[in-house]
This record gives structure tokens, C-alpha cells and sequence, in this order.
């Protein structure tokens, strides 16, 4: 029999970041609390989101706004990298950088603790910025998802391609 076998990836959702972007837009264009503070937030490119207000704790309060509509659609804070506030002129700005992929090193981290923790006939391999696990057994593979999801990483973790 082959073995099965499924990847572990760390994957934006773009249509859902667009959907509480767009969602926390039309927010604060009718809550009164961010009435006159000029109060915005859209896309910088592919990869990056900026919010702008009169003030740095509006600002603030944009992201929040954000970040509890990016939870209520299952998108994982842990993909969002937000600066401090910074001035640019009259206007306090947040630059938030959306992080994608499993970086090497991150990827050699779970590779070993999958080989020292995980059952034993198990095997990880690093593709690019994913990585495949493969095993005879689909229970060690359930096994080796749990393990994973203990794991406090910096970064989103999802599983795919389970075959």
C-alpha cells in the first residue's frame, strides 16, 4: 500500500482578508466614535494593508476593529505583522504586513519535532515553504497533526492535501 500523506503550509486566505477589510472599511465609515477622525484603512499592494487616522489611538482602534473581524472569519492574527503608529504628516499610520509560507529554518523546527516526538516511520520533507509528512499509517499522520497543533508557533499553521 503507499504511503498517505499531507502538507503543512502557512497560507493567507486572500478572499477573507479582503472580505474583513472591507467589512472593517464600511465600520468605521459608520461608527460615530470614528466620525471626523479620518479614519482609513485599504490595500498597499498584493501583500500589505494601511490604516490611517487623525490620531494614533484611532488608528489603534482601526486595527482592532480588523483583527476581530479577521477572527470572526477564521484567519489567524498570527499571519498579520503591524508596525507601530508612525506620523506622516497630520495623519498617524499603521502598515500591516501579511506573512505567508513556512521559512526554512521554521520548517527544520517542525521537521525535528515531528522526528524526535513523532511516531516512529513518519517522514517530513521540506518543500520549498511547505512540508510534506508522509506515513504508512493515517494514524500516526492524525497523530502528527495533533502534535503540530500543541505547537505555539509564530506563525499560521494549516494542514492540506490530506491523502
Amino acid at each position: 500500500m503507499a504511503d498517505s500523506s499531507f502538507d503543512i503550509v502557512s497560507k493567507i486566505d486572500r478572499q477573507e482578508v479582503d472580505n474583513a477589510l472591507g467589512q472593517t472599511a464600511r465600520e468605521i465609515a459608520t461608527r460615530f466614535d470614528f466620525k471626523g477622525t479620518g479614519a482609513s484603512i485599504e490595500w498597499q499592494g498584493e501583500h500589505a494593508i494601511e490604516i490611517s487616522a487623525s490620531a494614533d489611538d484611532r488608528a489603534t482602534a482601526v486595527l482592532d476593529v480588523f483583527k476581530t473581524k479577521l477572527v470572526k472569519r477564521d484567519v489567524s492574527l498570527k499571519v498579520l505583522d503591524a508596525s507601530e503608529p508612525r506620523q506622516s504628516g497630520q495623519q498617524s499610520k499603521i502598515s500591516i504586513a501579511l506573512k505567508e509560507g513556512i521559512s526554512s529554518e521554521d520548517a527544520k523546527k517542525i521537521s525535528k519535532l515531528i522526528r524526535d516526538e513523532g511516531p516512529k516511520g513518519v517522514k517530513a520533507q521540506i518543500q520549498g515553504d511547505e512540508l510534506r509528512v508522509s506515513s504508512k499509517k493515517r494514524d500516526d499522520l492524525q497523530a502528527v497533526i495533533a502534535l503540530v497543533k500543541q505547537q505555539d508557533y509564530d506563525f499560521a499553521v494549516q494542514f492540506t492535501n490530506y491523502r
